[in-house]
């Protein structure tokens, strides 16, 4: 292997560095060409002659180590999850006044989940699709100093998450999303109240409610459980799956 061969090698593992802790910013589709790309220069260096020096040997046991680790940690960075599927409806409400903060807390209305949570609501969302309907998300990721400006206003555990524990809220971890179904008119359907109704009518097991609003949030659950995810007991709307460190990372891009 030559000195250019080493540089195009490290110039590699930089940007394959970058891709996966920027995966929100590119199109995940074009990671495996790079990947194979990639894994097909560190390959020739099986022809290397007996003259090849050690920071050459060096040179490929570091490449070799990050992708493997890059594979590894793949699941656990950030995505839009429009990246992964335009078939979903998005009014991040955070991103807006039309919340009980009244104002916007985002910067963007993207919703930013951890890759192995996007794909189980890809997964949610063609089963969904596959019945006529849709997901409307309005919430994802959550960083964890937008946590602690909801519970300031709304301390109460059973619909806003202490963000002073050590497990946060299921959202800081980009693990939860909030959300509804729509149906191929673009109407939602009733769940029996708005989304962040904080009050025991928006419990799931609240009894008081037409047939027809508690068939819908069945539907919504029996779907969600399908794909992995888990319901709580006092918000229809919020479900949640896996286990990822609390974040603050701000992942909208800066304006």
């Amino acid at each position: 292997m030559n000195f250019v061969k080493i540089i195009l090698l490290k110039f590699y593992s930089i940007t394959l560095q970058n891709v996966f802790w920027h995966a929100n910013s590119i199109n995940m589709r074009f990671i495996p060409f790079i990947l194979l790309f990639f894994i097909c220069c560190s390959k020739k260096s099986s022809n290397k002659t007996i003259n090849d020096d050690q920071d050459e040997n060096d040179t490929i046991v570091h490449v070799e180590k990050l992708v493997s680790d890059i594979i590894h940690l793949l699941d656990s960075s950030f995505i839009d999850i429009e990246i992964l599927s335009n078939d979903f409806i998005f009014d991040l409400k955070y991103a807006t006044s039309e919340n009980f903060l009244n104002e916007p807390v985002y910067t963007c209305g993207s919703c930013f989940l951890r890759y192995s949570i996007a794909k189980k609501l890809a997964l949610a969302n063609e089963y969904f699709l596959s019945k006529g309907y849709k997901i409307k998300l309005f919430d994802c990721y959550r960083p964890l100093s937008v946590q602690k400006q909801m519970w300031e206003i709304m301390p109460d555990a059973r619909y806003v998450a202490n963000p002073n524990t050590s497990t946060g809220s299921y959202h800081n971890r980009g693990a939860a999303v909030d959300i509804t179904l729509i149906d191929v008119n673009g109407n939602e359907l009733d769940m029996g109240t708005p989304f962040d109704h904080f009050g025991e009518k928006s419990h799931f097991d609240f009894a008081e409610l037409p047939a027809q609003v508690i068939a819908n949030r069945i539907f919504l659950r029996d779907g969600m459980e399908l794909a992995g995810f888990n319901g709580i007991r006092t918000e229809w709307w919020h479900f949640s799956t896996g286990n990822f460190p609390v974040s603050d990372q701000q992942l909208c891009p800066e304006k």
